[in-house]
């Protein structure tokens, strides 16, 4: 059997997608699951709309994400080069060999005759689809057309009457008629491949045997096979993955502002990159058991098409934001804190670099934190009560204050904290036993009035690390406030 080799071929015309990203994730975990190898290969054909320096990008975030290849631009490979803008003479190579076998043929439609036939079959009631009416041109006519200046593209000649079959992994037996195919260009005027053809050359040659993509390629499925036979090239396996809808059940749009679609955008909040790939794994892929959390190495020992889903899968936000709490929980104070600090310097909060003092001040408040964040960004508006100069008071914090015995609570705190040598979270346990001996209050009806008049909230970590990360000048000037207030 041939060793497995899989590749995922990002066109480099923007960021990395959530849908590009799965589709690299199923091709590597695939191949590596079966031992083989994983490439990327850059599809930069479409020349208008390529950005400078997007396939570095879109290379980095996948690195980001921990999905490694084996051969690619950057660190070659038997089968180089790995742009196709770089492989044009092995695809004129082929696009000569069908011609000379009569397979493919120079067409001189315009662009303006093209776009009247199509009108003309729409109106009707007919599929779009060239006619093919230059197939056999004479000598002559394509002399003609020269002399006017027509700059011809190649066609591939669709065979007539005939059915491609391929079995899909994922979808079964597919069926397609070559009749409603219609010749299609293989070599644009200006001589760049399309894309049917330069993908179908690249997999050939460099021995894809598992082809794995979105649904959307279905339709360029039969193309790509008619090309593959004329050429005498072994026909890989496909596996077209489900499309990825919204929490209403409609495509995504890169225009939907529902949901965060670019995978550098959750690196920018925060996210920790094995939850967005174990979440995306998750997208029309289910494990057999009931578990969700699986690290990469896990992934690849469970993965295989067989379970991936024909129904589309719905991004669902909410459990995104659950996964990444779920990751953020399990990491290391140290890596959450290190991620954190750029966050709360752009805030203003900090300033690089760090004392050790204040390195040790950050991690304890990351520390009172890292159980409730989603992702990392949040530690700036979650921590917002360290750095107020003056507390606000909600309706529910207000109710608490005006309570009869809290003058008594917060008077005698804020003559402990005064009095105080040292205000750590161990004095302050000691505050609070003396307080409630002295008061006779304990429970909710000590802690309550502390919390709210020092933090405005009436909920919140642990209430003497919260304190003693606000520090006691802030704290007295806190009390003050609330007493005099009265």
């Amino acid at each position: 059997m041939a060793r497995v080799r899989t590749r995922y071929a990002p066109s480099p015309t923007g960021h990395l997608h959530i849908g590009g990203a799965r589709t690299a994730l199923f091709s590597y975990l695939h191949a590596k699951k079966n031992g083989g190898d994983f490439i990327v290969r850059i599809e930069d054909t479409d020349t208008e709309r390529n950005v400078p320096g997007a396939d570095e990008k879109q290379m980095a975030m996948l690195k980001w994400l921990g999905i490694e290849w084996d051969e690619s631009v950057d660190v070659g490979g038997p089968y180089a080069p790995y742009r196709c803008m770089e492989r044009t003479d092995i695809y004129n190579r082929y696009i000569d060999q069908l011609l000379s076998e009569g397979k493919a043929y120079l067409s001189y439609a315009t662009p303006e005759e093209i776009e009247k036939e199509r009108e003309e079959q729409l109106a009707r009631g007919e599929t779009p689809k060239y006619s093919g009416w230059d197939r056999d041109l004479t000598p002559e006519e394509r002399a003609r057309f020269e002399e006017e200046g027509r700059v011809p593209s190649v066609r591939f000649r669709v065979p007539e009457g005939k059915t491609i079959i391929f079995d899909d992994e994922i979808r079964g037996t597919v069926r397609f008629e070559s009749d409603g195919i219609g010749d299609f260009v293989i070599r644009r005027p200006d001589g760049r491949p399309t894309y049917n053809f330069a993908v179908v050359v690249d997999d050939a040659l460099m021995k894809i045997t598992h082809v794995i993509r979105g649904e959307e390629h279905l339709s360029n499925t039969p193309k790509q096979i008619l090309i593959y036979e004329a050429l005498g090239f072994e026909v890989p396996q496909f596996a077209h993955i489900p499309l990825i809808l919204n929490a209403e059940g409609k495509k995504m749009s890169k225009r939907d502002e529902t949901i965060i679609q670019f995978i550098d955008q959750y690196k920018e909040l925060g996210y920790l990159p094995e939850a967005i790939i174990n979440f995306i794994a998750l997208l029309g892929w289910s494990p057999e058991g009931e578990e969700e959390i699986f690290s990469k190495d896990e992934l690849i020992q469970v993965f295989s098409l067989s379970r991936v889903s024909k129904a589309p899968a719905i991004f669902d936000t909410g459990k995104l934001k659950w996964m990444n709490g779920q990751y953020i929980k399990q990491a290391p104070l140290e890596r959450i804190t290190r991620l954190a600090i750029p966050y709360l310097e752009k805030a203003g909060r900090v300033t690089t670099p760090l004392s050790p003092e204040q390195e040790e001040w950050v991690t304890r408040l990351v520390s009172l934190y890292q159980e409730q964040l989603e992702y990392v960004a949040q530690i700036v508006e979650l921590t917002d009560l360290f750095f107020q100069d003056e507390v606000t008071y909600g309706d529910s914090a207000a109710e608490v204050l005006r309570e009869e015995h809290v003058p008594a609570v917060l008077g005698a705190f804020l003559q402990k904290v005064q009095e105080a040598d040292r205000f750590e979270p161990e004095t302050i346990k000691t505050m609070f036993k003396e307080i409630q001996k002295e008061t006779g209050y304990k429970g909710k009806r000590l802690f309550m009035p502390i919390r709210v008049a020092v933090t405005g909230q009436d909920h919140g970590p642990d209430l003497r690390e919260t304190l003693a990360l606000i520090g006691k000048e802030s704290v007295v000037n806190r009390l003050r406030s609330v007493i005099d207030k009265g």
